[in-house]
């Protein structure tokens, strides 16, 4: 996480004005490039809003031309500012495919595709995802750190995630034929993907209306399948539970116990003394010593 927030990028010279403005750009330690940041985070606030306020129809009516020239006034100052970042270091390219520099490069697309594509413009929103620095304005670093747990834990409890949506698609699939051949296109059920939009629907408890079983057996099949989404809703939240507790444990130095137990399939180290079984790929592990 700390790659994808603090860059370790090189000014092109050591001297001169791209070493001056690199400071700028780049820095976050001395008044003027925390002032760069500032300014930069107020023009991007302006900006959404103004694409947002473009959104309204009465407003757009009304100041259509006005806001599409300050729209292009904030994508050309933004077009100078990803030009100026790109002068300024000695690897281009590395900046540019960073997560910052394609985040820059999307914040300024949008407004030169909608000369080929109109109301592509309203994709500028993406420039909201330019506050992120803030983290590292206002030295919050440590706050993306503990995201990167979060995401961890995430990360490794996809597979049981994975059996899990595979395991309800399965389940979408069969409701959502057996509900097109009980209720059928007279009902709404035109189609078998038509009856997986309905078993999604229901199993989501989310309960649009727009398509509801007519017959006293497509009701029972409805009752049925809302009952197995509530039984099932909490799964992924389970496993991933256990697994930031897990993640957690391990970090904190007060209730980690060291387990230097390696799996003999993936090398994986630090399992629970009392675990049998890798928690990464599920192989049997070596009895702990002693």
């Amino acid at each position: 996480m700390r790659l994808l927030f603090s860059p370790q990028l090189n000014p092109a010279t050591e001297s001169g004005w791209r070493r001056t403005w690199f400071d700028i750009i780049y820095r976050h330690d001395t008044p003027p490039s925390r002032n760069f940041d500032l300014l930069l985070i107020v023009v991007i606030l302006a900006s959404v809003s103004v694409v947002m306020l473009d959104s309204v129809d009465y407003i757009h009516a009304r100041h259509a031309n006005a806001l599409y020239t300050v729209e292009w006034v904030f994508t050309l100052a933004f077009t100078l500012e990803y030009a100026l970042r790109l002068a300024v270091v000695k690897r281009p390219l590395r900046y540019a495919f960073s997560m910052w520099g394609v985040i820059d490069l999307l914040s300024i697309l949008p407004t030169y595709l909608s000369l080929l594509f109109p109301g592509s413009q309203s994709l500028l929103v993406v420039r909201i995802l330019r506050i992120l620095r803030l983290f590292r304005i206002l030295k919050l670093v440590q706050y993306v750190e503990e995201g990167g747990v979060l995401v961890g834990a995430l990360w490794r409890s996809r597979r049981k995630i994975f059996v899990f949506v595979c395991g309800v698609l399965t389940v979408v699939v069969i409701f959502g034929a057996v509900m097109y051949v009980v209720e059928g296109p007279e009902h709404g059920f035109d189609s078998i993907p038509m009856g997986m939009y309905w078993a999604i629907v229901t199993m989501a408890t989310v309960g649009y209306g727009d398509i509801a079983p007519a017959t006293t057996l497509g009701r029972f099949i409805a009752s049925i399948l809302i009952l197995i989404g509530y039984s099932i809703i909490a799964v992924p939240t389970g496993i991933y539970t256990a697994e930031l507790a897990s993640t957690m444990r391990q970090a904190d130095p007060k209730t980690r116990v060291l387990d230097n137990r390696g799996c003999p399939d993936c090398g994986l180290e630090g399992h629970d003394p009392q675990a049998s079984f890798c928690r990464c790929c599920g192989s049997r592990l070596p009895p702990p010593m002693g």
